[in-house]
């Protein structure tokens, strides 16, 4: 009876814990899947939800989604707003049949990953990649291996698209501008966690329509007053001490939300930060980093953005911008020096 109890005990024990990861599995967004495919070693992401953006734009067309996209301020951390030529001729695929696609970038390389439509046929794919002078690596043509773009007219301009490998059971298309990178990623590509701040940060944003992701690394070095000339940087300083204390950031995302119609909405920043007590002060202190001016930017956040909620979750602060007559808040405020992301 002891034997069967303590059975029974465990097997409930592991019934509980892969009903959570399937729970947990079931219950990610798009974004969340997506950076799951993504080299763990990753500094930065740029995430555009083409599938999103077609709703929110109501067209299909490449052409239109780029035009529409471009002056709706949807497209700026897209990859590919400028190939769209190649992909139609050389891969069968664009915008118009693009579920989304993640740009990852490192020390050790870039990756773009697409995820394309389940109408799309990886035969198709093949058979652009075959014609438009993509050779097929060991393996490639049967859905493995890596496939060479380096004498495809436009990948010159377009490095990222230079090797190509396959992923029909995720229908995933993974490029990159190195081939023994890529296939490294491709060995590992989808079996490893996402790191903490990077998840948290994700979390917050919840299915973005666009979105710029960085680690705590990136968001001090690039993206914060670091990045000012040094008028600027001392401006911002003196309104950093004026503000209150500030600690590092351990994650940061910037995203463009979509409203409960599809249509495009509010920007979200999430910040995070080692534990909610520092996640409480920042909340007030990048609050008011916010609403006042934009040394290194130019002029004030005001002119750009009404601040709305600003509120600390555990470890993680998130602030919601609207922007004020259609000010582009992402592809302005997601490249820096940015005042409110300093550390």
């Amino acid at each position: 009876m002891i034997v069967l109890t303590t059975v029974l005990v465990v097997i409930v024990v592991l019934g509980v814990v892969f009903g959570a990861r399937a729970w947990h599995a079931g219950h990610r967004t798009d974004l969340q899947r997506a950076l799951a495919f993504a080299p763990k070693d990753a500094e930065r992401y740029s995430w555009t939800d083409w599938a999103g953006v077609r709703r929110a734009l109501d067209t299909s067309s490449d052409s239109a989604l780029l035009d529409k996209g471009y002056d709706a301020d949807l497209t700026s951390s897209s990859s590919i707003t400028t190939s769209t030529d190649l992909l139609r001729a050389g891969f069968g695929f664009g915008p118009g049949t693009m579920s989304w696609e993640l740009l990852s970038q490192s020390t050790s390389g870039a990756t773009l990953l697409m995820r394309v439509s389940d109408s799309v046929s990886f035969d198709s794919i093949r058979s652009h990649l075959k014609a438009a002078g993509f050779t097929a690596g060991s393996g490639a043509s049967d859905g493995d291996g890596v496939w060479d773009g380096t004498a495809v007219d436009g990948t010159g301009d377009v490095p990222i698209l230079s090797f190509v490998s396959l992923d029909a059971h995720d229908h995933l298309v993974v490029t990159s501008d190195n081939d023994s990178f890529l296939s490294q990623v491709m060995d590992h590509v989808g079996d490893g966690s996402v790191p903490k701040p990077i998840a948290q940060v994700a979390g917050a944003v919840g299915e973005p329509l666009a979105a710029e992701v960085y680690d705590g690394d990136y968001t001090c070095n690039k993206l914060a007053m670091a990045q000012a000339d040094d008028t600027d940087e001392a401006e911002g300083q003196q309104l950093i001490d004026q503000a209150g204390e500030v600690n590092p950031v351990l994650g940061f995302a910037m995203a463009r939300q979509a409203r409960s119609d599809g249509k495009a909405g509010d920007v979200r920043v999430a910040l995070a930060f080692a534990d909610h007590d520092q996640a409480v002060i920042n909340a007030t202190t990048r609050a008011k980093l916010a609403s006042g001016d934009a040394p290194g930017q130019g002029g004030s956040f005001t002119d750009r953005f009404r601040l709305g909620q600003v509120a600390a979750h555990g470890p993680v602060v998130t602030m919601d911008l609207a922007p004020k007559d259609d000010s582009p808040v992402l592809s302005d405020l997601s490249t820096g020096p940015l005042l409110f992301a300093t550390c």
